[in-house]
C-alpha cells in the first residue's frame, strides 16, 4: 500500500514544500505558546488556579443560609 501512496506523492509536483510549511507552523506555534506561557503574569495564575475553591465557598455560604 505505501508503493501506491509513495507513487502518488512523487507524481505532484511542488509536494516537497507541504512538510517544511507543516514543520515551521509546528514549531511556530509551540515557540509562541512557550514564551506565552513563560510571560504570563503570576498574579492572573493565582487567580485562576483559586477560581474552583472560590465558587465552592460560594455554595457551601449559601447552603449553610438556608
Amino acid at each position: 500500500m505505501l508503493k501506491f501512496i509513495k507513487h502518488n506523492m512523487d507524481t505532484i509536483s511542488g509536494i516537497e514544500i507541504y512538510p517544511i510549511i507543516a514543520l515551521i507552523i509546528f514549531f511556530v506555534f509551540f515557540a509562541g505558546l512557550t514564551v506565552w506561557v513563560y510571560t504570563y503574569k503570576k498574579e492572573k495564575i493565582k487567580e485562576m488556579s483559586h477560581l474552583p475553591f472560590e465558587e465552592e465557598l460560594e455554595l457551601n455560604n449559601l447552603s449553610k443560609n438556608k
